[in-house]
């Protein structure tokens, strides 16, 4: 494992493609989180915005490019054949799932935490201009209070599940541009879904299951009994989705010709 998993490390990190897209993770973050801040007023107490939740809007777009380097972590090996060379280094291919896993989530948990907490970070500095201040009821963000942390941490493992999920979809479909699809589709196609559909009890249904949707809800620090399911139970919503895309995908690793 040790073996394999130094190996997987050194693929990642002589890409510069993928030290690219990560560097993109931690600055669309940034950015994305930073633009929202800066667009967002409270100009009156009760004002009814959530700053954890606009600080860390940048989650949304990060979860992008994760998915495309964790795609691309396995996409390119099966376009140019280097899974076969893989494998035949590393015959144990369960072994080659959980490195590649292993490695991707070491580098998306560092990468998400710098985006994150810098996120935090610009919103505790540009938020109180903004009227975010103790006389409109709001306190500056800091990952001291229970329910920001819970945001913070709760959108770097997110972001980590979404790697995940990324990785075992593309052992299971073998091809880059699919894969990326089918990840953006899983992610995006089921909020558009629900503004579609009219009845309630269908739109909760489908708040509850849609990775993004319940995922995303562990940001929230503000009307946390309306939402359609909890914050933890939401991040482990994506938990399954991910894992399940990884035992598929490694069970077909295991029994298909590479």
């Amino acid at each position: 494992m040790r073996y394999a998993g130094r190996s997987e490390w050194t693929k990642l990190r002589t890409d510069s493609g993928n030290v690219w897209l990560l560097l993109g993770v931690v600055v669309l973050t940034l950015a994305v989180g930073a633009a929202v801040v800066m667009n967002a007023r409270c100009d009156a107490p009760g004002c009814g915005e959530d700053a954890t939740k606009l600080s860390l809007s940048g989650v949304m777009v990060g979860q992008v490019v994760v998915a495309v380097v964790a795609v691309l972590m396995v996409g390119n090996e099966y376009g140019t054949g280097m899974m076969r060379t893989t494998v035949a280094a590393v015959p144990r291919r369960l072994t080659v799932l959980f490195s590649k896993a292993a490695v991707l989530g070491a580098v998306t948990l560092v990468a998400g935490a710098i985006g994150v907490f810098g996120s935090l970070l610009i919103g505790r500095t540009v938020q109180p201009g903004l009227g975010f201040t103790e006389a409109h009821g709001y306190e500056a963000l800091s990952p001291a209070d229970s329910e920001t942390l819970r945001a913070a941490v709760g959108s770097v493992l997110y972001l980590v599940l979404i790697g995940l999920l990324g990785l075992g979809i593309a052992l299971i479909v073998r091809s880059s541009a699919t894969a990326i699809g089918i990840v953006l589709g899983l992610l995006f196609f089921f909020p558009i879904l629900t503004q579609v559909i009219a009845d309630p009890d269908w739109q909760r249904l489908l708040q509850q299951i849609a990775p993004m949707t319940a995922g995303l809800s562990v940001q929230t620090t503000i009307g946390v009994d309306q939402l359609p399911i909890g914050p933890w139970e939401g991040l482990g919503v994506v938990a399954l989705w991910a894992f399940g895309a990884l035992a598929v995908g490694g069970v077909m690793l295991r029994t298909r010709d590479v």
